[in-house]
């Protein structure tokens, strides 16, 4: 039997607005994935490391100040240079599309929106993990 899916949320930078980061975490527990929420200002360092004590599947990362450029990449190179480059970094805030072509081509997942609804990032990670999702819901 397989284990839950287990997906850290992180509020990376200076950034001080984790409503959205929150309401995202809720929403993911409520449908039924073990979500662990690291809270505000923390480093890249910090997610990668807590994403490997956690031994989580996905991080998702929320950034509305601007550094998407930077912190986005920063986690998946750290992931990578820890062996645990099969975790899947995904996110959301205000990021311009062409940002988000660029992201995903550094091995970003899916990057959300504001007003993207809760159900939409469920179907997202269901789909994306569809081979552990299957085994534990018994579909």
């Amino acid at each position: 039997m397989a284990k839950r899916l287990r997906i850290l949320v992180a509020k990376p930078g200076l950034d001080g607005h984790d409503r959205g980061a929150k309401i995202v975490a809720r929403g993911l527990r409520d449908a039924g994935f073990e979500v662990i929420y690291t809270g505000l200002h923390q480093t890249p360092e910090m997610i990668a490391e807590a994403a490997l004590q956690e031994d989580v599947d996905a991080v998702g990362l929320s950034i509305l100040s601007g550094a998407h450029m930077t912190l986005f990449p920063d986690v998946v190179r750290l992931l990578g240079e820890k062996g645990a480059g099969d975790i899947l970094v995904f996110g959301g805030g205000i990021i311009p599309d062409e940002d988000k072509q660029t992201l995903e081509g550094l091995g970003v997942g899916r990057l959300f929106g504001p007003g993207t609804e809760i159900r939409e990032i469920v179907e997202y990670l269901r789909d994306r993990f569809s081979d552990r999702v299957a085994e534990e819901t018994g579909d």
